[in-house]
């Protein structure tokens, strides 16, 4: 990857897209935040540009001079259909094919484990294992990830998907240590993402380097990425906080997402 001048991350606003602004501050000549929301004042070495994911016109504009992109804007929980598909799925082909046509030569996706959340927490997955779906929320990151792969067979556009796990200051139960992501560790992660050299198409686990992670280390490597962060020294506060064994929200590696009644942000 050539140097980037101007990197872009979208949903800024947002839990990780505010950490990043922090994290890779100083580390890129400009970096330009976007978001349908209010990003506040910008600081020396940002740019602060106002878009909404569902309006092709503002992305594009948004993509202007953009030599790298960190895509994290969306919704970040399951929703009925029709909210995923217009933001996290049409959303995502607004930033690609944006970035398509500005010219931009690298995206970092921010996808997650809930493309593959029905696999069971026994098994240790890894980027080439068939997706397993367990939301409206998971599809949407499937969808980004294989619209992703086109772009990079048909356009040349670099793409790397990020299966962010569970983003937090510091894990709050027990499948927390095996799916955090420390805010130290998804700078680094993110920040290689978009600028280690000839990646091609690589879909790699968003997680620091947790004892008990659930996902395969695959790609790490091609990406220079060395999480400094383990879940485990946090194990005696937090691997007492779990819900009944027998469930199967206890079972699979998503959670609460796996639980056919779990709606999310969708009003009951």
């Amino acid at each position: 990857m050539s140097e980037i001048h101007r990197l872009l991350i979208t949903g800024a606003a947002g839990q990780i897209g505010s950490a990043l602004r922090e994290g890779l501050r100083g580390h890129f000549p400009i970096i330009r935040l976007t978001d349908s929301r209010d990003l506040g004042k910008a600081q020396t070495g940002e740019e602060l540009v106002r878009a909404d994911l569902t309006n092709f016109g503002e992305v594009r504009a948004a993509m202007e001079g953009v030599d790298a992109v960190i895509h994290l804007g969306g919704i970040p929980d399951e929703d009925t259909y029709e909210p995923i598909r217009a933001v996290n799925m049409d959303g995502t082909y607004h930033v690609l094919e944006a970035a398509r046509q500005a010219g931009v030569k690298r995206i970092a996706f921010a996808s997650s484990i809930h493309t593959v959340g029905f696999y069971p927490r026994s098994e240790k997955v890894s980027p080439d294992m068939p997706v397993r779906p367990d939301t409206y929320y998971g599809v949407s990151k499937v969808f980004g990830e294989a619209l992703g792969r086109m772009y990079w067979e048909k356009h040349g556009l670099e793409f790397v998907g990020v299966r962010i796990c569970s983003f937090q200051p510091r894990p709050k139960d027990a499948r927390h240590l095996s799916t955090w992501l420390s805010p130290r560790d998804a700078a680094q992660l993110f920040e290689k993402a978009v600028t280690a050299p000839d990646v091609g198409f690589l879909i790699v686990a968003g997680i620091s380097g947790n004892t008990r992670r659930w996902m395969t280390e695959d790609g790490w490597d091609r990406l220079g990425y060395v999480p400094q962060d383990n879940a485990e020294a946090y194990a005696a506060e937090v691997e007492h906080i779990h819900g009944d064994p027998e469930n199967i929200t206890e079972q699979r590696q998503g959670g609460i997402f796996v639980d056919p009644a779990y709606t999310g942000l969708a009003r009951k």
